[in-house]
């Protein structure tokens, strides 16, 4: 309420928020696979973020929960190997979108799953994870990604951001777990949209069956296109 700024200041309401909000959601995760394959579309993608969500708690993928009851985190763990041992024995193609910042991959993402809904009278499942960098000063990332997509609203779409959690790195240490998973899942097709990145990481290219490089159309001196690794890649 105006009475609660009055007193708290906007940094305390924002501080209540956070506290509020933090609740180790690790205890929410499916105890098996079979949750994230059901019949029920709803359930199936509520089971399947769930799980993204613990196995990117590298707290609990170790072995104990952050919040949560010690032993909490082994469950995570033989859950994390049935994943990558399941989603081993899949073929389902996967796309990887990196490029500079601001050269549209996710507008580009975007019209890619809408072509894809048009064309195959949307039919297909698809999982897209999109990966925004964290700030180095404040720990936080802003997630923007989804603010340009606008055709992923669909019961054959999921859509799941991740964010890099270190400053210098295009992909989250998350993106092989959230990977195997939506294979599980069983997704006929999996997008990825890296956080950009400069001249160096290709990092995203052993993780996809397909690297996607995005630039924008005044990318500076020629010389800079020798530079950038990734165009070889792709």
């Amino acid at each position: 309420s105006p009475e609660d700024g009055q007193k708290m200041g906007l940094q305390g309401m924002i501080n209540d928020m956070v506290m509020r909000c933090d609740v180790d959601l690790v205890q929410y995760a499916p105890r098996d696979l079979n949750a994230v394959k059901g019949a029920d579309k709803v359930k199936a993608r509520r089971a399947l973020a769930q799980l993204i969500t613990a196995l990117e708690d590298k707290t609990a993928a170790h072995g104990a929960g952050q919040h949560g009851a010690p032993g909490a985190g082994q469950g995570i763990a033989k859950l994390r190997e049935s994943v990558f041992k399941e989603a081993a024995m899949l073929d389902i193609p996967t796309l990887g979108i990196t490029g500079t910042g601001g050269s549209g991959k996710s507008s580009l993402t975007d019209e890619l799953i809408r072509r894809f809904r048009l064309d195959q009278d949307d039919t297909l499942n698809i999982a897209v994870i999109a990966v925004d960098p964290s700030r180095r000063k404040s720990g936080g990332a802003l997630l923007g990604d989804r603010i340009r997509m606008n055709a992923i609203n669909g019961s054959h779409i999921f859509m799941r951001s991740l964010a890099t959690r270190a400053a210098g790195s295009e992909i989250s240490e998350a993106l092989p777990e959230a990977l195997a998973a939506c294979k599980v899942a069983g997704f006929d097709l999996i997008v990825v949209e890296t956080s950009g990145i400069g001249q160096g990481d290709a990092a995203i290219v052993p993780l996809v069956d397909v690297s996607l490089y995005v630039m924008t159309p005044e990318f500076g001196a020629a010389s800079q296109l020798e530079k950038i690794d990734m165009l070889d890649f792709a």
